[in-house]
């Protein structure tokens, strides 16, 4: 065989292995957004851009979250009709990611109050495993910012959940009660409004009854309208407190 031939058989199968590995590797839309936009920046950039700063007067509330808060924002003009009430949840998201986009999706929307209902999806494991004290600092830091830009804060039990349809087996139900526990304390020693929807939603197992929820995690309307005027008083305290 001539060297030319040689050195045309070993490019040739150098590019079958890159194409090879590449296919291997191909990203999904949701493993390229998560490694090119982990905290998903880009979800409300346009939507916080058309929504400009709050009108003279206005108090604007920022509902800040995971799914739980995305989906209850479809209900937001039925269950407080004229409220300056935005939205500002990812389906699936941790504190670390809500940390990152917090300056973002929260601080720049110049908000009187910001409802933090956050957590669960740690305890998940959606983004890794997560320490209780992971969680809470990742927490106290949201909390933090908002305090030095002159936002008061809700800070929301984290919804009772007795097993996560999408990863089996976690016994959630207790870390949730030890972690509300502590968001309890840590509102009663830092001036913060504190919203205890789980006490009112949680059933024998320290679960979400089907009543208010179909998957046993994410709220139905029925469970909405339970969180809507326990929020509704939390806020109006907050509001108090600025």
């Amino acid at each position: 065989m001539s060297v030319r031939r040689k050195v045309w058989n070993v490019l040739a199968s150098a590019l079958f292995i890159v194409a090879a590995c590449g296919r291997a590797t191909a990203q999904t839309p949701q493993e390229d957004r998560l490694r090119n936009d982990w905290a998903f920046l880009a979800r409300y950039r346009e939507e916080n851009a058309r929504l400009g700063l709050p009108k003279p007067g206005e108090q604007r509330v920022v509902f800040y979250g995971n799914s739980i808060t995305e989906a209850w924002a479809k209900y937001f003009p039925s269950q407080f009709p004229g409220k300056p009430y935005v939205g500002r949840g990812i389906s699936g998201q941790t504190t670390p990611q809500m940390l990152v986009r917090f300056r973002q999706d929260v601080v720049e929307l110049k908000p009187s109050v910001v409802v933090i209902l956050a957590g669960t999806n740690d305890i998940a494991g959606n983004t890794g495993p997560s320490t209780l004290e992971m969680i809470e600092g990742n927490i106290a830091s949201m909390v933090e910012i908002a305090q030095a830009n002159h936002i008061a804060v809700v800070l929301s039990s984290v919804l009772p959940v007795f097993d996560y349809p999408w990863k089996r087996g976690l016994e959630p139900a207790g870390k949730i009660v030890a972690l509300n526990a502590w968001l309890k304390s840590y509102a009663a020693t830092h001036n913060i409004v504190y919203v205890d929807y789980h006490s009112a939603m949680a059933d024998e197992r320290q679960g979400l009854p089907l009543k208010y929820s179909a998957d046993g995690v994410h709220p139905n309307e029925a469970g909405y309208l339970v969180m809507a005027p326990l929020v509704e008083a939390a806020i109006a305290q907050a509001l108090l407190r600025r």
